[in-house]
């Protein structure tokens, strides 16, 4: 399941996984124990849908919960400002494409652009100014980074 390399996060990304992991962990497997309970009630297992729909959230929830406890284990800090002028883990990047589309993203694994990510790659270590080649799946392009703010 685990790639086990290190997963690079920003305090604020720890922070975001580990409260959606209390959530999942207290009241939404609560609330699911709760509706599988309920669903017993109204009878015959085999053909109960709210049963079912209760049972396959369960295992949804338990997924998502295992994910998040794994990439809190491989969690390594990285600290934005060691180097606040080029392009990192938790920076917000515009960037400006051969065509003069104007596009920002934030390079992050929760909510983001993923460092590893054929334009995170292309990213990490950039600064403002440079250009940068993204050999994406749908094709290669080139930008030009505008902006770098941590």
């Amino acid at each position: 399941m685990s790639s086990r390399e290190p997963e690079r996060l920003t305090p604020v990304e720890k922070q975001q996984l580990e409260t959606e992991l209390a959530e999942l962990e207290g009241p939404r497997r609560t609330a699911v124990v709760e509706a599988i309970a309920t669903a017993r009630g109204f009878g015959d297992l085999s053909e109960n849908f709210e049963y079912h729909a209760a049972k396959n959230e369960q295992g949804l929830l338990e997924r998502r919960i295992t994910l998040l406890r794994d990439r809190l284990s491989r969690a390594l800090l990285v600290d934005k400002a060691a180097d606040a002028d080029a392009v990192g883990i938790g920076s917000q990047v515009e960037l400006e494409d051969e065509q003069g589309e104007r596009l920002q993203l934030r390079i992050s694994s929760v909510g983001g652009v993923s460092p590893d990510s054929p334009v995170g790659r292309a990213l990490l270590g950039k600064k403002a100014g440079d250009e940068v080649d993204v050999d994406a799946p749908r094709g290669a392009w080139r930008a030009r980074i505008l902006s770098i703010d941590a």
